[in-house]
């Protein structure tokens, strides 16, 4: 299979779909693999490095998109990318379509087939692919939330975890999955007063037992998110509902109650997110200010360290470009339920059933456009 990474375009987006590494796994299997020029930029990784790997260089997008067979991209295609797909071409990327209306109109017209990494599940449950980028913002959302805190930030001026004699700040983590442990456990290394808000039992024990008690945990209801919010200094959104709008927890009238410096950090962006004053910002423009209150809401957090992120997540995507590359996207996804789970669009059609439902489109069963289904394992 023609394999094709264009340059990522996404404001301050400096991930790359793949690593030399695994542009050379890809190439030892039999594949081709055609980068944009100067696509690795962002993680230090030169043109020769993918030549020496087996890549084809080509001087723009437009070529990549010409000749590939399947696009690899880290975040969702923007207009002018959308533009270049064409009828029968395999994208796989981000696209957290849910609350995005316009990409999706495009998607549906190009007529690709369009497999999202963040829909993917595991036979555990879990979201493999988004997993990392998850563990990644998790931890930056401390970094983030802390800087936004100084004064200089238009915060309340704290230092996150205090010093002999000064109170800690009061972090206030919702939702405990992936995101928010990893928040939990960078707040509590800042020494921070670490309260985290879940409705699942079995996650408030799961980080009761990593943490050795050391960060509260609190059922989630209305009212414990309205007493926590109006006592915190800082924030952290992690609530995901997979292939959904994030749920709106945070009211506007909790966020005008609260500390004036405080500072949210909104994790769940990509999907909409899990603030009503939220709207999505850029590493250019970070933050906003809502009623003397911080928002800190950039959609591509993950980007602001691209060379941990674009490893990370490529030890969790090679995997399945190998399966996409070998044996083709309908038997790859006909034989495992799971992988399936990940067609968001193909030829015209909306085959997620959360994307479909948020954006009013009939939803198509994605085992209906594999192959039999006498085949899944």
């Amino acid at each position: 299979m023609l394999i094709g990474v264009p340059k990522e375009i996404k404001n301050r987006e400096n991930r790359v779909g793949l690593t030399p590494e695994s542009v050379q796994e890809l190439v030892a299997a039999g594949h081709q693999v055609l980068m944009e020029t100067n696509a690795g930029q962002g993680i230090n990784a030169s043109d020769d490095d993918y030549q020496a790997a087996g890549a084809s260089i080509v001087a723009t997008a437009a070529e990549v998109f010409a000749q590939a067979e399947m696009i690899v991209k880290v975040k969702e295609p923007q207009a002018a990318e959308r533009a270049m797909l064409r009828e029968g071409q395999l994208l796989f990327t981000y696209l957290h379509l849910a609350p995005d209306a316009a990409q999706t109109e495009d998607l549906i017209k190009s007529g690709a087939t369009c497999i999202a990494y963040e829909t993917i599940t595991s036979p555990r449950g879990g979201l493999p692919l988004l997993a990392p980028m998850s563990e990644v913002a998790g931890r930056m959302s401390i970094q983030a939330g802390s800087h936004a805190l100084e004064n200089t930030q238009g915060g309340r001026g704290m230092l996150l975890g205090g010093v002999p004699g000064v109170e800690a700040a009061k972090v206030v983590v919702i939702g405990g999955g992936v995101v928010g442990s990893n928040a939990v456990q960078m707040a509590l290394g800042s020494r921070a007063n670490v309260v985290v808000l879940d409705r699942s039992k079995d996650a408030l024990v799961r980080l009761d037992q990593e943490f050795n008690g050391a960060v509260k945990t609190v059922y989630s209801t209305k009212a414990a998110l309205e007493k926590h919010v109006a006592e915190a200094d800082l924030v952290i959104g992690g609530v995901l509902i997979p292939g959904a709008t994030a749920p709106k927890l945070v009211t506007a009238e909790m966020v005008a109650g609260m500390k004036k410096g405080a500072v949210l950090v909104d994790v769940a962006i990509d999907q909409g997110g899990c603030f009503e004053t939220s709207h999505a910002t850029t590493h250019e423009d970070p933050t906003y200010e809502v009623d003397g209150v911080v928002h800190y809401c950039v959609a591509n957090m993950p980007g602001g360290v691209p060379l941990t992120s674009t490893y990370a997540l490529n030890n969790a995507t090679l995997p399945y470009v190998m399966k996409l590359a070998n044996q083709g996207w309908r038997t790859a996804l006909a034989n495992d339920v799971h992988f399936r789970e990940g067609l968001n669009v193909h030829a015209g059609m909306v085959t997620n059933e959360h994307v479909a439902e948020a954006l009013g489109y009939d939803f198509v069963d994605p085992a209906t456009v594999c192959r039999s289904l006498e085949a899944v394992a």
